[in-house]
């Protein structure tokens, strides 16, 4: 479809691999160039790629956990790809072509990617926002109804990674890096029982995951009224959550400190 630059959106195609992770081909229909984001393994994303007749021309890594870079060697041997990644953790991008940060954007086949540094689940992560095709790739910061762990990073930083992607229009798809859904709408029940928009989230996960479909993407307008992980300034839960303080980033640990042991 158009977008309103008149330049064609991107094509993306979802493909599951490993126990829960999604690898995404994002395809320009212009120019023919494809971009595979955090590719897990290559076999099923060149598998996804030559089925359709695609080339694959781009790597973008969001952070450096194997199930997210594991691929992107093979994949560069196989199809000559570019490997873009992040600046602030290039020492551990395998195959890194391109580092990009805040300032400088990526860049793929005429469709400019804004870039988040988003630190918390890694101290380097980044994510993709594109604008003209409404899609975010945010890998393992922010979950449909969840957000990652925080391996490298302190509560303060997360939530100020996720207020920067909950800033985003509406609209947006999310498009992360695992099928967390369930799990994590069962979680956020305990958190928000009385949320009635969760409560009907939930209902549809449930439904849609019993038939074996996926519930990503999501929307950001969705996440925003249902993930506890984005609602940490909220009233209600400013209130539930009063013992740790006032602040939203203290809120949010309590949140998700009570999801790690969850």
């Amino acid at each position: 479809m158009p977008t309103a630059d008149n330049k064609t959106a991107l094509e993306i195609v979802q493909i599951p691999v490993l126990s829960d992770n999604y690898v995404y081909l994002a395809h320009d229909p212009s120019s023919g160039a494809t971009a595979v984001v955090d590719p897990a393994v290559a076999g099923p994303v060149l598998e996804a790629a030559g089925r359709r007749g695609w080339q694959i021309t781009h790597i973008l890594n969001t952070h450096h956990h194997g199930d997210h870079v594991g691929g992107n060697l093979e994949i560069k041997r196989a199809t000559g790809a570019k490997v873009i990644g992040p600046a602030y953790d290039r020492a551990r991008i395998p195959g890194l072509d391109e580092a990009v940060d805040e300032a400088s954007g990526a860049d793929f086949a005429g469709h400019h990617a804004q870039v988040f540094f988003v630190p918390g689940h890694t101290s380097g992560h980044i994510a993709y926002y594109f604008a003209d095709s409404q899609a975010l790739f945010c890998g393992d910061t922010l979950f449909s109804i969840g957000c990652g762990r925080l391996f490298e990073g302190t509560p303060q930083q997360m939530w100020s990674s996720l207020l920067k992607l909950r800033g985003l229009p509406a609209q947006t798809r999310v498009y992360c890096a695992h099928e967390y859904t369930e799990s994590n709408c069962r979680f956020a029940m305990t958190v928000e029982p009385d949320n009635a928009d969760l409560a009907r989230r939930a209902a549809e996960v449930k439904e849609a995951r019993a038939a074996g479909r996926p519930t990503v993407p999501s929307t950001l307008d969705l996440e925003r009224r249902c993930n506890p992980f984005l609602r940490a300034d909220e009233k209600s839960l400013m209130q539930r959550f009063a013992a740790v303080g006032k602040e939203p980033a203290a809120i949010f640990g309590a949140i998700r400190a009570a999801k790690d042991s969850f």
